[in-house]
């Protein structure tokens, strides 16, 4: 099999070089007008050889930026910068296990294995760890049925919403929480 000498190129491309009054087909793409974000990659442009160096030799990927975004930009470790749970010092636990309160450390360990564990209300619904932590923002507990949730979180949205008290945006965090434990709770399979 032949390779081919220009990384990138497109052959047999049957759309045209976008330079204005170029013949030659557009074989090699370049950053187009919108850039590529969490919709997708953005539209490109397509060259030939010849101008997709002019294009490449006049592109400023720094355009726009200021100094101390060029500076983070450059960092060897940019975008590595933010620990992910694992990597993180705690490691995504909460707390070390007090110690003192066990005779053996066997039961601390297993004690944080039922903390992780599914629980199971009495109509034999069961409920995982990270609806179990929605419920306590919420303040709920673990027999609420659907009524008693919708219930909660008006209340809670009522008391924390900055157009509730005074646009007082100290609540902010809490009510963000709420909002999150209600979206999650609302199509747990507890609450169908």
């Amino acid at each position: 099999m032949k390779q081919d000498r220009f990384h990138g190129r497109v052959r047999d491309a049957r759309r045209p070089c976008e330079w204005p009054g170029c013949p030659a087909p557009g074989e090699f793409r370049a950053p187009g007008s919108n850039g590529a974000s969490f919709d997708g990659p953005g539209q490109y442009r397509w060259f030939c050889l010849d101008h997709v160096r002019e294009f490449n030799a006049g592109y400023d990927w720094f355009e726009g930026m200021s100094a101390e975004e060029i500076m983070a930009a450059q960092n060897p470790i940019h975008g590595w910068d933010r620990q992910t749970r694992a990597f993180s010092p705690t490691a995504g636990i909460d707390a070390a296990p007090r110690w003192a309160d066990f005779k053996d450390p066997l039961e601390a360990i297993s004690g944080r294995a039922r903390a992780r564990r599914p629980v199971s209300r009495a109509d034999g619904k069961v409920f995982t760890p990270d609806e179990r932590r929605a419920l306590e923002v919420l303040g709920l507990e673990i027999e609420a049925d659907r009524k008693a949730l919708r219930k909660r979180y008006s209340e809670l949205v009522h008391a924390l919403h900055p157009d509730r008290n005074g646009g007082d945006r100290s609540s902010e965090k809490r009510l963000q929480a709420v909002v999150e434990a209600y979206q999650l709770l609302r199509k747990a399979a507890a609450f169908a």
